[in-house]
């Protein structure tokens, strides 16, 4: 396999660690947004989020929290982000799962993306469409 994120897992490429533990492993972006963002992955290869196992997502998402107040503390942050996006349509750049971790600052350039609206009756035929689904 030739998974960067893999790699690192492997000690096959450096990173900065921030945290890990036997299944989880979290270190700081090469690209920040903001000086303190970290990514944060399973140590085995699961692509996206459809493919993770529950038990293991749950754990993740505890180290999330627990990186994130971390970050937000260390650097004095105002807020965190924090992204996880799946299939390179949705802007999934290394297929490995990972949440980013990022700290804000007031005025730090960033926006929220784009917002949309719905036309009239949309909003019920889209919810219509999705609980079917989650059911």
């Amino acid at each position: 396999m030739n998974c960067i994120f893999c790699k690192i897992v492997k000690g096959e490429i450096p990173s900065y660690k921030i945290y890990e533990n036997s299944r989880i492993l979290a270190f700081l972006d090469i690209a920040p947004v903001n000086k303190g963002h970290a990514l944060i992955i399973p140590k085995d290869h699961y692509e996206n989020i459809y493919d993770i196992p529950e038990n293991l997502l749950k754990e993740m998402i505890s180290a999330v929290k627990k990186i994130s107040m971390a970050i937000k503390k260390s650097v004095d942050a105002d807020g965190i982000s924090i992204a996880q996006s799946n299939e390179s349509s949705a802007g999934q750049v290394v297929p490995h799962l990972h949440f980013h971790i990022m700290p804000r600052f007031r005025n730090d350039g960033l926006k929220l993306w784009p917002q949309g609206s719905y036309d009239e009756g949309e909003m019920q035929e889209y919810m219509d469409k999705i609980k079917r689904e989650v059911q």
